[in-house]
């Protein structure tokens, strides 16, 4: 846990160790690196509003060195705060003041969703292969095949689409599958996530072929019907 707040991080840190879980907290982005460098961790609780190097800095440089997990805190809930922190790499917000139960329910759903998708061993949309049992995704492209790297929370979504086989899945469903618990209309953890894997698996981002909206209902993955996309 990051956060500057003394009695935050002594609250709430309280309050998952009766949930069940060890908290490290520090206060600092730079102890956060320090800590992080050294110690094996779960999943990193991050506040955007930090003295010296910000959470959002943190977020990123944690999202360059891999996969893990990390829920951003923030003080506001206003769509600019939260999707910059979404974009920076987290997946999963939680605003002030936090109610333990509801943080520790996210927690847990986030470490589920390590889990490999239980349909199939091997999935495919367009050009792009997902191997949810050994948590792979490779696309073959221009005659070649790169490797590509997801976070969790990318490879879940991408995963559950393609399981679909080019059904088109709504929004309410892919937030109860990918993170597990209802979000309330809430969206925006979606679109950003969307956004993300597009970057990531697409030709051109701002034209899927792979990954496709269809307005009013959700998304869906691309099937043979679509051109071979």
């Amino acid at each position: 846990m990051v956060d500057d707040d003394g009695r935050i991080r002594q609250a709430l840190s309280l309050a998952l160790d009766d949930e069940g879980f060890a908290v490290t907290t520090v206060p600092s982005g730079e102890d956060a690196m320090a800590v992080l460098g050294n110690d094996a961790v779960d999943v990193v609780l991050l506040d955007l509003m930090l003295p010296g190097t910000d959470g959002l800095t943190v977020c990123r440089r944690l999202r360059t060195l891999g996969d893990l997990p990390i829920i951003i805190i923030t003080a506001r809930s206003d769509s600019a705060d939260v999707i910059a922190g979404l974009e920076a790499g987290a997946d999963d917000y939680v605003t002030k003041p936090v109610v333990a139960g509801e943080l520790a329910a996210r927690i847990r759903a986030l470490l589920r969703r390590r889990r490999p998708h239980p349909d199939a061993d091997r999935l495919t949309v367009g050009d792009v292969e997902v191997r949810p049992d050994e948590g792979l995704v490779r696309c073959h492209r221009d005659g070649g095949t790169v490797e590509v790297h997801l976070t969790r929370t990318e490879f879940r979504l991408l995963a559950e689409l393609a399981a679909a086989g080019g059904r088109v899945v709504t929004r309410e469903e892919l937030l109860r599958r990918v993170w597990g618990y209802d979000y309330l209309g809430d969206t925006r953890l979606l679109d950003v996530h969307v956004r993300r894997l597009r970057c990531k698996i697409e030709r051109d981002p701002d034209r899927p072929a792979l990954v496709l909206t269809v307005r009013g209902a959700g998304y869906r993955a691309a099937g043979r019907s679509d051109g071979g996309a």
